[in-house]
């Protein structure tokens, strides 16, 4: 009898765990069937991809983990909807939290600095690779997936596919992140105003040339100075000619740190970031990992007259031709104001936005027609005087999947299939629909972004070309981007305020900059805390022995040359051709 029960038990367990695998398996393929479509594989493929996980996650099943991002619309997709998918497919339950940014990089930091497991993963900006493979406080994802992790990394990630991988790779050729979502920084306009013959006439009468993408910032200026100032009302709405935001925040620090500098052309030539002087105006020579000073009178360029110059247009362009309150706005607050439709153009404009912005006027946007199509058009962000061809020319931010070592690794694991599943090609075209921050050419190609791509004014024409490889992240030159990244925002703010000039406050961001890096340096050489490659600070020297001398560029006796336009058509067919 016992023996009998004892078979019985065994025979229901069975049972229970084949309908336990039927009823992932039968989950799976709802969620193809019902919300992965379209997708860059067939339904069998989904299925095969999704089996994978199903087997994978099985010593995980029942764990609850927490992962961390900030709200932007493709991580709110993921944590109201790909969640729910993960857990029913895989028994893992994922409580994705979403926070403002700043308090995200403090999250990070915060685990960094006390080793206590706060996230099992976060979508941690690419901006910090030159921190995670210093600091080696993050799990190396090359060494991972070849060992103790390669029977949870999927066989059909497929790295090659990735657009930003080049972000995620440290200086010693590994991979550190793993690309989540990507949105550039790049110029956008009221092309409807832009093409009126009424407009085109009267500024061609004035500037004496066309009215069309500016190539350079003497255009924009141009064309700021006319819509706020000549031609000011349209349609009853009164309309000004540039958007931006100065809020005393984190974000101001980042609205610069994201290539405003190396924009107005304050770096070196060099892709994905100028050598020796990258975009924070940081320098680190060829060949080296050490950081070298960001003063111009150590070698470097924060305080340089590029610099001030583009410290400067930002802080002349808000005050007299963004509309009224703007200089109060944060980087949040500045988007839902751009809807509104009283704005002829916007010099430094995230990609990640679109989605916000190809909305239905029906909900308040009134950039777009009454059939959904866009008023507007993206296209590559114009350029400052002192830029050279061979420099970045714009900003490209990528959130990606950062483990770090203070988390179990069990629990890091679990987090790791998260991350491949949203990421996953079973998933992506469609996650990429609704959040248009591409990740993957499989999804940017997909025939479904081919049809969609005129009522997203560029995006996929912009992701599609090859000039999209000159809007870049940080690099590594930044040594622990939480550290550095805080002093920028207080000085910025300062400008604002109207406390210190632009050339006075560049000049106390540089130094201290410097300062800190100095402090990183000793960590360094006393314990080994950037593993050899924290700063080795140059002697300072008198600015004008590195001035136009493979320092800071020189100041130019004319910062405002003759503008330049491009048709936007134009520049599109070129895009396309290639």
């Amino acid at each position: 009898m016992q023996k009998l029960l004892l078979c019985t038990v065994a025979s229901i367990g069975l049972l229970s765990g084949m309908n336990s695998a039927f009823a992932d398996s039968a989950a799976a393929k709802k969620w193809i069937d019902q919300e992965f479509q379209p997708s860059s594989l067939s339904k069998d493929q989904q299925m095969s991809e999704m089996e994978w996980f199903i087997s994978a996650a099985e010593p995980f099943k029942g764990m609850e983990i927490n992962v961390l991002s900030e709200g932007i619309p493709t991580h709110s997709y993921e944590s109201e909807v790909l969640t729910k998918a993960f857990e029913e497919i895989t028994g893992i339950k994922v409580n994705h939290q979403i926070l403002g940014e700043g308090e995200v990089v403090q999250a990070v930091q915060t685990q960094m600095q006390t080793k206590r497991n706060l996230y099992d993963g976060y979508v941690n900006d690419s901006d910090l690779i030159g921190t995670h493979s210093r600091l080696q406080l993050a799990y190396n994802l090359t060494d991972q997936m070849a060992g103790e992790w390669s029977g949870t990394t999927s066989p059909t990630l497929d790295l090659e596919d990735f657009m930003g991988t080049q972000f995620t790779t440290g200086p010693d050729g590994k991979l550190y992140q793993l690309p989540d979502q990507q949105f550039a920084n790049l110029y956008w306009f009221r092309k409807d105003w832009f093409d009126r013959p009424d407009l085109q006439e009267a500024f061609k009468a004035k500037y004496g040339y066309d009215l069309g993408v500016p190539v350079n910032w003497s255009a924009y200026e141009d064309i700021a100075d006319f819509f706020s100032k000549d031609v000011k009302n349209i349609d009853g709405v009164d309309i000004y000619g540039h958007m931006d935001y100065g809020k005393r925040a984190p974000d101001l620090g980042w609205r610069m740190t994201d290539a405003w500098l190396s924009m107005a052309g304050a770096g070196s030539k060099g892709e994905p970031n100028g050598v020796p002087i990258d975009e924070w105006g940081i320098r680190m020579e060829q060949g080296s990992c050490n950081p070298a000073g960001a003063s111009v009178s150590r070698g470097g360029a924060a305080n340089g007259p590029a610099a001030v110059y583009a410290i400067r247009k930002w802080d002349e362009w808000l005050r007299n031709y963004a509309p009224p309150g703007a200089a109060s706005f944060d980087f949040y607050q500045s988007l839902p104001a751009l809807s509104q439709g009283n704005v002829a153009q916007q010099i430094f404009w995230y990609t990640a936005f679109t989605a916000d912005m190809v909305k239905p006027k029906s909900e308040g946007n009134n950039t777009v027609d009454d059939e959904g199509n866009p008023l507007w058009r993206m296209a590559p962000s114009p350029h400052g005087p002192y830029w050279e061809k061979g420099q970045k020319v714009g900003y490209q931010d990528v959130g990606s999947w950062t483990f770090l070592k203070s988390t179990p690794t069990d629990r890091a694991q679990a987090a790791w299939l998260y991350a491949q599943f949203v990421t996953s090609k079973t998933v992506d075209v469609k996650k990429s629909h609704v959040g248009l921050t591409f990740i993957r050419d499989s999804s940017v190609n997909h025939e479904s972004f081919t049809e969609r791509a005129s009522k997203l004014g560029g995006l996929v024409e912009f992701y599609r070309s090859p000039d999209r490889v000159a809007w870049s992240p940080t690099g590594v030159n930044v040594p622990d981007y939480p550290k550095l990244a805080q002093i920028w925002w207080q000085q910025i703010g300062d400008v604002n305020s109207g406390a210190f000039t632009p050339q006075e406050a560049m000049d106390r961001l540089a130094e201290e900059m410097d300062i800190t890096m100095a402090r990183m340096q000793r960590a360094d050489e006393g314990a080994n805390v950037y593993g050899g490659c924290g700063p080795r600070l140059n002697e300072e020297k008198d600015p004008s022995e590195w001035l136009g001398k493979g320092g800071a560029k020189a100041k130019l006796d004319n910062e405002k040359p003759q503008g330049e336009t491009v048709n936007y058509d134009e520049l599109v067919a070129r895009w396309s051709a290639n």
